[in-house]
């Protein structure tokens, strides 16, 4: 039986592949490139088929926005969204879409981005549109590790203005308070690495939800421009943020349900209680 792979070059890696195929009596065609140049609306994840650990990087820390987060190691096992457009501007700020989740997306000076996203198995898909939804990029890959687990609870709190600092919280059934100072739980997944200097998204997951009430809470942190932090509602760049919470259950499953808050912040160190559900 023959098996055709394409992958990116890294050869410790494919030679594992290779032993691994071995032991089932597989042969392999493999075709080389180079690395995918930046310079495109969407660099990676690639299309067709991934393995995680294989054939992405996702064992890899980096930083996943435009400006230096805080890296407490929680996006390890994140695969990276990343590319290069046209630099859009405050007003004309293009879209990314992965699984059917809508996210703003703020690039740096160059037109750069990058993000993490927690893939679950089977089928995949991330979409780029520009300001007015004009399809940039669309890549569907399928995820084939089978250690690849769904994610059956996901909580995703995304905002419109990169200069704002927006927490999510997320109070679980056992008591734990889920934020940028504890962003991961005891039973398994947690809060994607925190964004600290904007523009979100910040990103709740699990693929081990405890049964009972979680309690969702967004709190309008503070503001960053050239002097550093601030928290002067004098200095505010927008007089209302709009921030978008969404609740998606079993995820890239037949029996998937999502939910879409939007909520406006008009004040620094505002509060916000956005759902209660038992799970």
């Amino acid at each position: 039986m023959n098996v055709l792979v394409v992958v990116e070059t890294q050869r410790s890696t494919m030679q594992i592949f290779f032993r691994c195929l071995a032991i089932f009596g597989l042969s392999v065609t493999t075709t080389a490139f180079a690395a995918t140049d930046e310079n495109v609306p969407l660099a990676t994840p690639h299309g067709g088929w991934n393995y995680s650990g294989m054939t992405d990087k996702t064992a890899d820390t980096s930083v996943t926005y435009p400006y230096s987060p805080i890296d407490r190691g929680a996006q390890r096992n994140r695969t990276l969204i990343k590319g290069h457009i046209a630099a859009a501007g405050k007003n004309r700020v293009p879209k990314l879409v992965v699984n059917g989740n809508p996210l703003p997306l703020n690039t740096d000076a160059e037109g750069r981005y990058a993000r993490h996203y927690a893939f679950g198995g089977g089928s995949n898909g991330v979409e780029l549109k520009d300001a007015d939804g004009k399809n940039l990029k669309r890549v569907q890959f399928y995820e084939a590790n089978p250690n690849q687990q769904l994610p059956k609870l996901r909580i995703i709190c995304a905002w419109d203005a990169p200069e704002a600092e927006v927490d999510l919280h997320i109070l679980t059934p056992d008591a734990e308070h889920i934020t940028y100072f504890n962003p991961v739980l005891k039973t398994g997944g947690g809060l994607d690495i925190d964004s600290v200097d904007g523009p979100g998204p910040e990103m709740f997951s699990t693929s081990t939800p405890l049964h009972g009430v979680y309690n969702i809470y967004i709190n309008y942190w503070g503001n960053l421009n050239e002097s550093g932090y601030n928290f002067d509602q004098s200095q505010l760049q927008k007089p209302i943020i709009t921030t978008r919470i969404t609740l998606v259950f079993n995820e890239n499953t037949p029996s998937e349900k999502r939910e879409t808050f939007v909520v406006p912040l008009r004040k620094i160190g505002e509060l916000n209680f956005i759902k209660s559900f038992v799970y």
